[in-house]
């Protein structure tokens, strides 16, 4: 089946600088930095910003990135962004956010207009019996600037839940990283229950959590901000990135271990063509396909309680020491350590 082509790219210009990209100037300019050394490389003037019309691609948005961390150098400066994110200034997609009836309903709208509210990172909310689990996977080729943006969009989500929900909740905060040596940041904009040397990177919530009514939703009001919010998503005219359709398209597919051509057959394109829009992202057909057999291998071990056997068949995987092997080759542990992590 060939999927409708409504995504964009690392050079597409689909990102309104009012919105996030401002928030991160704005920061950078309340520290004192140069906006001239700010901008450079990213083809932007600071009068473009006030702009409603001035859109940048996800490649320039990284730039300025790069330099906003490389002039800021403070650990703090990806938290203090995150801390300007959500609701954040998208028009009627964030009051749509602000106006949500709970937790659940705040993250649901954040996946689902993805292309307005997190353009560089994709989130996922994952639900099991008594947890909440929300991931993100990169949909730009983030490159070095992953860590920033995950520290970013990890506090935007705390911060929103206790800006329109009036409470701290029972976040677990889970890394791939190292614990960093500075980690005071962490404890100050994130919390304490913070798990460092994991497979995967996520929030995990008690779901309970997610139903609790947040007290300024009017329901009338929020139904009207959502239809306004869609739109506004299709005004846009793409609805989520070329990586986050690969990824999704995988998830659908991956008991069926489809290979490149399958797949590029699916977006409507040459596989040399796939490759080489892949190249361009810094990513390539395996990585992706790994990255979601290992989050799907994730899902049935944590969630499921699949034995080592299950998950390989599961995955179409001719034996198990041959999952095994490519299991430690994506995580860098076998799959007995991690279930020794999983129970922690």
């Amino acid at each position: 089946m060939t999927l409708p082509c409504h995504w964009y790219e690392c050079d597409t210009r689909c990102i309104a600088v009012h919105q996030q990209p401002a928030s991160l100037i704005e920061l950078c300019l309340s520290r004192g930095i140069d906006s001239h050394r700010l901008l450079r490389g990213t083809s932007l003037f600071l009068e473009d910003v006030a702009q409603a019309t001035t859109q940048i691609s996800p490649s320039q948005f990284l730039v300025l990135i790069d330099n906003a961390q490389r002039l800021l150098a403070a650990d703090d400066s990806s938290f203090l962004f995150g801390q300007r994110l959500l609701p954040g200034h998208h028009g009627a997609a964030s009051q749509a956010l602000a106006l949500a009836n709970n937790l659940q309903q705040a993250l649901e709208l954040l996946g689902e207009l993805r292309a307005l509210l997190s353009p560089l990172l994709s989130p996922r909310l994952l639900l099991d019996e008594q947890h909440a689990y929300l991931y993100w996977l990169d949909s730009c080729g983030l490159g070095e600037q992953r860590r920033f943006l995950l520290e970013a969009n990890m506090t935007a989500v705390v911060a929103m839940s206790r800006r329109l929900g009036g409470e701290h909740l029972p976040w677990q905060f889970h890394f791939r990283q190292a614990a960093p040596r500075q980690i005071e940041q962490y404890w100050v904009h994130l919390g304490e229950d913070l798990h460092f040397n994991r497979p995967y990177d996520l929030l995990r919530l008690p779901r309970e959590c997610l139903t609790r009514p947040w007290p300024q939703t009017v329901q009338s009001t929020a139904q009207v901000a959502c239809q306004q919010a869609r739109q506004q998503l299709q005004a846009l005219g793409v609805q989520a990135s070329l990586l986050d359709t690969l990824q999704r398209w995988l998830l659908r597919h991956v008991r069926q271990a489809p290979n490149l051509e399958h797949a590029a057959a699916a977006l409507a394109m040459s596989p040399a063509t796939l490759k080489r829009k892949l190249h361009k992202h810094g990513t390539s057909y395996q990585e992706q396909h790994d990255q979601i057999r290992l989050l799907v291998a994730l899902y049935l071990y944590q969630l499921k309680g699949y034995s080592n056997d299950e998950v390989a068949s599961h995955l179409r995987f001719h034996d198990a020491t041959n999952f095994r092997r490519s299991f430690k080759r994506w995580t860098g542990l076998a799959p007995s350590a991690l279930r020794q992590l999983l129970g922690n």
